[in-house]
């Protein structure tokens, strides 16, 4: 059986680039963005890839936010319907308006995470 010899990155050729501390800094944070290590990054911007960012933690912590407020508007509509016997005295047409007043606030939070979404741009 013949063993073709196949090069690979690691046998392949290895690139000298003389750059400044602060551009290494740079690169290696861009890097960092993208989810690459700084040859992967390196190599796909010399080929001419656009890099895109897999994660971009200010939005991550936004929409967190705006989902644990979620969780805690669902949590309260929930006790409201589901204990009917602590709610007995309060006026019905009260407890209407909080709850029609909750599931507005639910869609606009909705919205929010939405937009967020929506005008998110990598940060390459």
């Amino acid at each position: 059986m013949e063993k073709k010899n196949a090069a690979t990155r690691k046998s392949g050729r290895h690139l000298r680039v003389p750059v400044l501390p602060e551009e290494e800094e740079a690169i290696k944070a861009k890097a960092k963005q993208a989810g690459l290590s700084v040859a992967a990054y390196l190599r796909n911007v010399g080929m001419g890839y656009t890099i895109h960012g897999v994660i971009d933690a200010e939005l991550v912590r936004q929409l967190a936010k705006i989902n644990g407020d979620q969780g805690r508007l669902g949590g309260l509509l929930k006790l409201w319907l589901t204990n009917s016997e602590k709610l007995g005295s309060e006026d019905p047409d009260h407890m209407r308006r909080l709850i029609y007043g909750v599931l507005d606030r639910i869609v606009t939070m909705q919205g929010a995470m939405l937009k967020l979404v929506n005008e998110w741009k990598p940060k390459i």
